[in-house]
């Protein structure tokens, strides 16, 4: 084997090998952690060789506002589960934002949902909260 051949061999190894711990790098590291909470309007496995959940959640805004989606990626079928069975009804998505991603067969977002939680009431400030389901009126309270 010549020279040139073992130096570009070696290159190319380099190359291969500073781009799998790169990608591992991104993957093992969160840019940002953090809860959205609204209502899941869609979810639906896409790709065409990768497939990933992709997902819309519809957030809760103040009447006359503009409302705003917030569209995340589930990697993991568990959660997906979780999710479809909770659709239609007021949840808390937890998720980790990864940036710096190589390819799109990671998922079409930056937004990678880990778990999710049934939300019981309407946060409307810090410590004011609104309960989705009231208790039936006592008769003492007539």
């Amino acid at each position: 084997m010549s020279a040139i051949a073992r130096v570009l061999l070696i290159v190319v190894a380099l190359v291969i090998t500073l781009f799998i711990a790169y990608t591992w790098l991104v993957l093992n590291w969160s840019y940002s952690e953090g809860e959205r909470a609204g209502y899941v309007q869609k979810l639906s496995k896409k790709g065409w060789l990768c497939k990933t959940w992709e997902g819309e959640l519809a957030l809760v805004s103040m009447p006359g506002t503009t409302p705003e989606k917030f569209v995340f990626t589930v990697w993991d079928d568990k959660v997906a589960e979780q999710i479809n069975v909770v659709m239609g009804k007021r949840v808390s998505l937890t998720y980790d934002e990864k940036v710096g991603l190589p390819t799109s067969c990671f998922g079409e977002t930056r937004s990678y949902v880990t778990g999710v939680r049934l939300q019981d009431e309407i946060s409307l400030l810090p410590g004011v909260s609104v309960p989705v389901a009231l208790p039936p009126a006592s008769a003492a309270s007539r």
